[in-house]
């Protein structure tokens, strides 16, 4: 969903006519809760939501996880380069979208904004995530990281000295 389906949604989402087009001559495609399954829908939003919140973790912090286990630098490297590019770049992140579009299926209220805005952000800063914001918590999340994998290196070199 791109910053126009975004836009589509904030719009359905506010526009209380219940049908496909409104007053506002827009239409509402692929917006409406599917009748069927929205249980399905809510739940799989849920899901997005876990994912995501674990993986905003994981960027953070599983740099933690190298000091234990070194070869998880193999897969937490690409994920803390991608997370802090995401902030650096402006981005949203592609899970958000697909949370919003699975909780307008399911016949909820989506939202605007990214996951960090909404759900992290929005509790420690009340008036909502701001350009500076972003990029400080990108060059939070390269340095937490840089400091760890100092140590995991450190460690790594001292236990080879041993032998």
């Amino acid at each position: 969903m791109c910053r126009g389906a975004l836009a589509r949604a904030k719009h359905a989402s506010k526009c209380r006519s219940g049908r496909t087009r409104c007053g506002s001559g827009r239409r509402h495609v692929g917006l409406q809760s599917d009748r069927r399954s929205p249980v399905i829908f809510s739940l799989l939003a849920d899901a997005v939501l876990v994912a995501h919140g674990t993986f905003v973790l994981f960027v953070v912090l599983g740099g933690l996880l190298v000091l234990r286990w070194p070869r998880a630098a193999w897969v937490h490297v690409p994920c803390a380069l991608w997370g802090a590019w995401v902030e650096f770049a402006g981005w949203i992140c592609p899970l958000t979208p697909l949370e919003v579009d699975l909780r307008m299926r399911a016949g909820e209220v989506g939202y605007a904004g990214g996951f960090i805005e909404r759900y992290v952000t929005s509790a420690l800063y009340p008036q909502g995530l701001t350009r500076e914001i972003q990029v400080a918590l990108g060059v939070a999340v390269i340095t937490v990281n840089v400091a760890v994998y100092m140590v995991a290196i450190r460690r790594a070199k001292s236990a080879a000295h041993r032998y």
